[in-house]
């Protein structure tokens, strides 16, 4: 065999047995329970996915080069399909019963739905691009203007898993879902931070109010309008920022009633001893 076919059979391997090691850890005892959980959040997800989704696009470029890539893709669906195969195999009391797949299949038909299914992972990148930026551009900012810092384990995790039926193909679906939506809404919650501190300015296009608002409620309760002054800019982010926050979060977020409300009271407490 050539090398390309090496790097092949190897990364397959390699895959699956390290998926196999996965499921062995919550039969292990109280021990291997806790390392499986650790492996469901934040950071421990974080190398479970770069291990299985990233490392042997890295192994088989540093090998092979751009041909590397085409045989790490080819061996990560093999992995896949292996593992949605025994999965299923191992489940097989459960395969009459009702199913996602085939169910969206007679709704939207058969190959319809699964061609749209797998198109859904050329979006892979696009999540690991986002979570990237979380991980290293964001932190930052919570130390250099105290934007609010996340419990990223409360959005970076996944819990499908434990759902009674979910089996094979629907489980492996279910828990990209469950992965890429954490990672998509924990960076527009930080990206909410992001626009109210530097750009709390209403878009001219109101109908692009209108869109965002759902993911950027302060459009509609305190950016400027479109057609105000920067003086109008300067004066809302003096009333909504200062020296003193702990935290410089978007303008609905729930810790700002909490500094409010300390500052209520601070300021009561000095009215009183004067």
């Amino acid at each position: 065999m050539n090398l390309p076919i090496y790097f092949y059979f190897g990364l397959v391997l390699l895959l699956v047995v390290s998926v196999g090691l996965l499921h062995l850890l919550s039969n292990l005892g109280k021990t291997g329970r806790e390392i499986s959980d650790w492996f469901c959040y934040a950071p421990g997800i974080d190398l479970a996915l770069a291990y299985f989704m990233l490392l042997p696009f890295a192994i088989a470029a540093i090998g092979l080069g751009w041909q590397g890539i085409a045989i790490a893709f080819l061996a990560e669906l093999t992995a896949l399909w292996l593992w949605i195969f025994a999965h299923e195999l191992t489940h097989r009391e459960q395969w009459n019963q009702a199913k996602i797949h085939r169910t969206m299949s007679k709704i939207a038909g058969k190959w319809e739905n699964h061609l749209a299914v797998w198109i859904t992972t050329l979006a892979v990148p696009v999540f690991w691009f986002v979570r990237f930026a979380e991980i290293l551009v964001y932190p930052p900012l919570t130390k250099l203007v105290k934007l609010p810092a996340y419990n990223q384990k409360e959005w970076i995790n996944v819990s499908r898993q434990k759902f009674a039926g979910l089996v094979g193909y629907d489980l492996i679906w279910c828990l990209y879902c469950d992965w890429m939506t954490g990672v998509w809404s924990l960076g527009t919650e930080m990206l909410r931070n992001v626009e109210s501190f530097w750009c709390p300015i209403r878009f001219y296009s109101e109908k692009k109010c209108e869109n965002c608002q759902l993911d950027f409620p302060d459009i509609n309760n305190d950016w400027v309008s479109a057609d105000a002054t920067m003086e109008d800019v300067t004066k809302l982010l003096e009333s909504k920022y200062n020296s003193l926050q702990k935290e410089r979060a978007w303008y609905g977020h729930s810790c700002r009633s909490c500094q409010e409300d300390k500052a209520g009271n601070l300021e009561n407490k000095a009215t009183i001893n004067n």
